[in-house]
């Protein structure tokens, strides 16, 4: 029976967020204890007048200090740029890239100084905890691609398959050639292109490949991935051992409903999270 794309895609989902999808605090706590004695000295600088000269004597003494100062301003590189009227520098926080007296002026530009000196945070361990949980909310999006490869998983093994046996993550399409003897060249441009499917599972006369995403919010890359997965698609509809399957879902999707559609009316293995619920697994690739 031909499935009406409308109906299908107005029960896409607004989210599948769970309870550890806005911040990773496990991850916020391990990068802030992996600085915290250089952190705890650095501490010694907030509410002191004469900053400059204090901040010397620590560099001198501890100059694996200065590997905090990045995260300070909310950057993960050891190296940052900086240029005014006085010149273009390229500060080194692992090592001294400039004399000490340079790293001085970078701090009081920045205004680390001034955060420290007049006294504006009390404890740096606390002020980099708020920082690193900034940074972390950066990762949602890589945390809703996985919560979707994780629920299309979840639903692989409710239908009996099993991990390294019926059921395989993350393989390259060399890969799948290899294990099963198959020719997978219309798709590779004869093996000068290497995908790599989220999921392949080994049903009973052919092998699946299968891609998983989920969109919250819209962007040019729903687009892309709609055209790409048409692409794969047209590519693989002739070959008997081998179809493409598509898990996607998120109201992202109202933006780009056309390019979705155009899909939607040559893959027959498009689906979202309801077809998951409704057995999908099971009645399509077992």
């Amino acid at each position: 029976m031909k499935r009406d794309f409308d109906e299908w895609i107005a029960g896409f989902r607004e989210t599948i967020a769970d309870y550890k999808y806005y911040v990773d605090f496990g991850k916020v706590y391990n990068n802030v204890e992996s600085i915290r004695i250089e952190l705890n000295i650095l501490n010694s600088l907030i509410g002191i007048k004469d900053i400059e000269t204090e901040f010397e004597r620590i560099v001198t003494k501890y100059p694996e200090v200065l590997k905090c100062i990045p995260i300070l301003l909310a950057k993960r590189e050891s190296e940052i740029k900086a240029m005014d009227a006085d010149g273009e520098f390229c500060y080194n926080f692992r090592k001294l890239s400039y004399p000490l007296e340079q790293y001085k002026v970078f701090m009081r530009k920045t205004g680390l100084f001034d955060l420290m000196e007049n006294h504006i945070i009390n404890n740096l361990i606390d002020y980099v905890t708020g920082v690193e949980t900034g940074l972390d909310s950066n990762g949602r999006k890589n945390r809703g691609g996985h919560l979707m490869e994780d629920l299309v998983e979840s639903y692989l093994v409710r239908a009996g398959l099993v991990k390294g046996e019926t059921y395989f993550k993350e393989m390259y399409i060399h890969e799948i050639e290899d294990k099963w003897n198959i020719d997978l060249s219309s798709i590779s441009n004869n093996g000068q292109a290497e995908k790599r499917f989220d999921f392949v599972v080994k049903g009973a006369d052919k092998i699946y490949g299968i891609e998983t995403n989920f969109y919250s919010s819209q962007g040019s890359k729903l687009n892309e991935t709609a055209r790409s997965y048409k692409t794969i698609t047209l590519e693989t509809k002739d070959l008997s051992y081998f179809e493409f399957v598509w898990f996607t879902d998120g109201k992202g999707w109202n933006t780009a409903k056309r390019n979705l559609k155009e899909t939607f009316d040559v893959l027959e293995n498009l689906y979202n999270i309801k077809d998951l619920e409704s057995g999908i697994v099971q009645r399509a690739l077992i």
